[in-house]
């Protein structure tokens, strides 16, 4: 498997994990890079720039794409399920939507300007196809949820905390958000009814990403506590108890979580 991480001086490198050695230092920015997504041999890059770089990993002038729609710095990338359409979030608050095609002339799709903080959550549904969430900062604290084909916004949520990262659950039709100021949770939400399902605390600064284990099952969140922690929050279908769990946790308290352990990065 490969590898992308982004750098303070611009640049985009690319890993062999097996072997542990580097394969490719992609340039093309001229600040950090703060965002990343693939979708197949393209690997999109967000930075400070305001700029976004479409690379292809296969070839040497690997540059195909630079996408000039935002006025601050990048800070949200994700590709759709089907490769068609790159979401982006920035500082400027807008959301952007841009076409596989797109070219360094292009134009986004859309510009959404709903959002009132930073856009950096971005989610696209695994259930239902043109369907994208999206989570603004502290000044915004909405989930909102977005028809991407017609660009038209379904539905808004107010989180009462910025939101940082989202991540759909790959077996039921449920979201969890990530949040900072001033609990620092993560919030298990059913879709579309948004009703809360259980809180998780522990992490004790923002928990600015989070990832879905390879099996669904388990969701590493990373935070600015300088700590990984690993919640067991997604049941698969064969073991789930999903109306019993919605009942029990919330009868049992806001609080209820299962931490399966916590990494210490520092």
């Amino acid at each position: 498997g490969h590898l992308a991480f982004g750098t303070s001086t611009g640049n985009t490198m690319l890993w062999d994990v097996n072997t542990q050695k580097q394969l490719r230092k992609m340039g093309g920015h001229s600040d950090r890079v703060g965002a990343l997504s693939w979708n197949r041999h393209i690997l999109s890059s967000g930075g400070r720039d305001n700029l976004i770089i479409n690379h292809d990993v296969r070839i040497a002038e690997h540059k195909t794409a630079t996408l000039s729609g935002h006025t601050q710095e990048v800070c949200g990338l994700a590709w759709s399920p089907d490769g068609m359409t790159l979401a982006s979030g920035a500082n400027d608050n807008k959301l952007c939507l841009w076409d596989a095609t797109a070219s360094s002339s292009s134009r986004p799709r859309y510009e959404l300007t709903d959002h009132q903080a930073a856009v950096k959550a971005l989610a696209w549904s695994p259930h239902e196809r043109n369907l994208l969430a999206t989570g603004g900062g502290t000044a915004d604290r909405c989930i909102k949820f977005w028809n991407t084909q017609s660009g038209s916004m379904l539905q808004s949520v107010d989180t009462g905390s910025q939101v940082c990262a989202l991540q759909w659950n790959p077996y039921e039709k449920e979201i969890l958000s990530s949040h900072g100021f001033a609990r620092n949770q993560l919030c298990l939400w059913k879709y579309p009814t948004m009703a809360k399902v259980k809180e998780l605390d522990g992490h004790t600064a923002r928990v600015l990403h989070m990832a879905v284990s390879p099996d669904g099952s388990q969701v590493v969140s990373a935070a600015a506590d300088e700590t990984l922690r690993f919640w067991d929050v997604f049941a698969p279908p064969s073991k789930s108890h999903a109306g019993k769990r919605g009942a029990s946790d919330i009868s049992g308290g806001a609080k209820s979580k299962k931490l399966s352990r916590t990494m210490h990065i520092r």
